[in-house]
């Protein structure tokens, strides 16, 4: 006989099953001009629970044995032609999907290292997040999400304008167990003569004390590597001492190869890193409650500050920008009334330094 607690459980279960299926089965639709996902009619009825109690019927459905297998990383990948070889600009001749390395590399290594690796569905009962485009503005982005043992929440972005811009965008959310900083990456190309990179361990308290394991100085080491990488932020946007570590990877150049040279390894040894660091460490269910309180305040302090918001709200809509940002990019933040600035290239000068150590975080 089925569990109690699982019982309970059924209706959000069998809720969460039907609405997985329009995010990966069919084709998607696709408009001149501003393209909407045709919206779903049931709801999980999950996003009015607390982060733990959302937690823990995420991690039971994840453990229930349906009839209909789930569908692979792979085989969700390959719903919207991913990894795309061309851009959606077909004016654009050379190397016009500049970051699709990183979405390919990343795919592979999360298949190689992680454990249990599910497919979590891009959407928030109502609306699909999994593809958009704009065919008159030729953009279009695509969105994968997924979770494994070592993380509760993995989610992959790529937007492709042609050589307008060039985004990929990861955000890894350690299981809440493990009382760990999360792993942020954003990537922008501009007119292929702007590029904005932004990598790191970004801690989820004030003191990198107050997590289970220090890891700085693992970092540390890589980044000494790169002198391209080691620009501050503006504070148009960021405060650098909420949410980011001292061994930040910045940078904001004009030389493409930057990219191929010093970025592209970079990123790399970081989510090296970060997944090491999450096995390592030992996990507690005592730290839940204060971790999932921590990524919800990271969520809502993002989403009260993501430039990319504007980008998103020209090319698909208000509508669509703000729940994409609230119940994809940040599915745990609050909605507040603070307004992103609009997209602009953020940031100093490579070669700057970072905060001082005694820097206040949140």
């Amino acid at each position: 006989m089925m569990p109690q607690h699982l019982l309970l459980l059924l209706p959000v279960a069998a809720a969460y099953t039907l609405n997985s299926q329009p995010t990966f089965i069919g084709t998607p639709v696709v408009r001149s001009g501003t393209s909407h996902q045709s919206t779903l009619v049931m709801d999980t009825e999950t996003s009015s629970l607390d982060p733990v109690a959302r937690y823990n019927v995420e991690k039971t459905l994840r453990n229930i044995n349906f009839e209909k297998p789930s569908i692979t990383l792979r085989e969700a990948e390959a719903v919207h032609g991913m990894p795309w070889k061309t851009s959606i600009d077909k004016n654009v001749e050379d190397d016009e999907l500049l970051y699709m390395k990183f979405w390919e590399w990343q795919m592979s290594f999360m298949e190689e290292h992680l454990t249990d690796l599910k497919v979590s569905p891009c959407h928030n009962g109502k609306r699909d997040f999994s593809y958009n485009a704009n065919t008159e503005k030729k953009a279009r982005i695509v969105n994968l999400c997924a979770s494994s043992k070592e993380y509760r929440k993995i989610r992959m972005t790529y937007y492709d304008a042609g050589d307008n811009t060039q985004v990929f965008n990861a955000v890894w959310y350690p299981d809440p167990q493990s009382n760990l900083p999360v792993l942020g990456i954003d990537l922008l190309a501009f007119n292929r003569k702007k590029y904005l990179a932004i990598v790191d361990f970004q801690p989820i308290h004030e003191k990198e004390s107050d997590h289970s394991a220090e890891y700085e100085h693992l970092l540390k080491p890589i980044k000494e590597k790169y002198d391209s990488l080691k620009g501050r932020m503006s504070s148009k946007f960021y405060d650098e001492t909420q949410f980011f570590s001292q061994q930040m990877l910045f940078a904001r150049f004009d030389d493409e190869n930057v990219v191929h040279d010093d970025l592209f390894p970079a990123f790399k040894s970081y989510v090296e890193t970060h997944v090491d660091l999450v096995k390592s460490t030992p996990r507690s269910k005592s730290d839940v409650k204060n971790v999932l309180e921590r990524q919800k305040e990271y969520d809502t302090y993002s989403a009260d500050r993501d430039p990319a918001t504007g980008l998103f709200t020209a090319m698909y809509g208000a509508e669509w920008a703000n729940d994409f940002v609230h119940d994809f990019l940040f599915s745990m933040s609050d909605r507040t009334d603070t307004v992103a600035p609009p997209m602009a290239f953020m940031g100093g000068p490579p070669g700057g330094h970072n905060p001082p150590a005694s820097a206040k975080r949140p």
